[in-house]
């Protein structure tokens, strides 16, 4: 029997088409059939390399164009004139000064402001009083002299009340405006009353603050300048936040009031500044600094504004029991009372310096 007679004879030929019969002669032995993910797993790299390159070309254009607004940007830096500066103890810091008798008062000033910040309230303070203001290293036109700390800037207000003789009989009533609070509070409790005659927290409780801290990690050079200049170049947004932390009671900013808000914070340092607080939050005093301010025997006060969105008359009593302080003080307006209120707020500080 021939072998095609052979194979059609066979008793299993029927199912020879059972195992890739199909398969033409001399193609060998039948394959695999391909895994059916390999198509789909393909188009899922083939996305993610072109999501990849189109982030990476987007960076390096970003990089770019950062560093030419940058490069666009550069140029010195406006600075007022005449500005008076106190050299001491590692520290060139710049103040104000007003009147020329009576008790001396020293102003610090919060977040974001300078001893500009007072410059409403300085004048009716003068009335009765020796008063200067300060700018904390890192804000303003004092030398930037890095770490931004409560410690650091504890340090320098003390290292400036050295340098102006403002110690043991001439010691000042030290008078700290919202974050302010925890740099008297601490150079109070670290100087003792050989450095403050009386402690006034104005606006400020001293406690920390904290935010969103990734963003001092991510805000890393060419971009932080970036952003920076150009939010400094909105002046519809630095009148809206003052609006929103003055109230109605407080004068519009025409352009000069613009440039009083807008030049410290383009001064070199206040990037680093910028940075180290949104990693570290704003100053503040820990549990046993409050408690060695609460056993210091010098007067201590609390005074608020009223429709204060960042300090509640709960926290302004709060705060005076945990300084030992009477119970606080409330006077018309919002965060911004030295500007909004100082009238009232020179009352107020007149029979607490009287009595320090």
């Amino acid at each position: 029997m021939s072998d095609p007679q052979e194979r059609a004879g066979h008793p299993l030929s029927a199912f020879s088409g059972w195992h890739g019969g199909d398969q033409p002669a001399g193609a060998g032995p039948p394959q695999p059939p391909l895994p059916r993910g390999r198509p789909r797993r393909g188009r899922f790299w083939r996305f993610t390399r072109w999501v990849l390159l189109t982030l990476f070309v987007g960076a390096i254009a970003a990089t770019a164009a950062s560093f030419g607004y940058n490069q666009s940007t550069n140029g010195p830096v406006l600075r007022p004139s005449r500005l008076l500066m106190a050299r001491g103890g590692g520290f060139d810091t710049r103040y104000r000064e007003w009147g020329t008798a009576g008790t001396p008062i020293v102003l610090v000033p919060g977040a974001f402001e300078t001893a500009d910040t007072f410059a409403a309230l300085g004048p009716v303070l003068a009335a009765g009083h020796r008063v200067f203001a300060i700018d904390l290293t890192g804000t303003g036109y004092s030398t930037p002299s890095p770490p931004y700390s409560a410690a650091h800037l504890a340090a320098q207000l003390l290292a400036f009340l050295a340098a102006k003789g403002l110690t043991g009989a001439s010691a000042p009533v030290l008078i700290g405006h919202s974050s302010g609070a925890a740099v008297v509070g601490l150079a109070a409790a670290t100087g003792g009353s050989r450095f403050a005659r009386g402690v006034v927290f104005l606006d400020g409780d001293a406690t920390p603050l904290g935010g969103p801290g990734f963003l001092g990690w991510l805000l890393v050079n060419p971009y932080r300048t970036t952003l920076l200049r150009i939010a400094l170049r909105q002046g519809w947004l630095i009148e809206k936040l003052y609006r929103s932390q003055c109230g109605p009671a407080c004068p519009p900013l025409d352009s000069a009031g613009l440039q009083t808000w807008r030049l410290p914070l383009e001064q070199p340092g206040f990037s680093s500044e910028l940075v180290y607080t949104l990693r570290h939050g704003i100053p503040a005093m820990t549990a046993k600094e409050f408690s060695q301010l609460h056993a210091l025997a010098v007067p201590k006060l609390v005074i608020y504004g009223n429709d204060d969105p960042q300090m509640s008359a709960a926290d302004a009593a709060q705060t005076a029991t945990r300084i030992g302080a009477p119970a606080p003080v409330a006077i018309p307006g919002r965060h911004l009372t030295m500007i909004s209120s100082p009238r009232q707020l020179t009352a107020a500080l007149h029979g607490f310096a009287a009595s320090s």
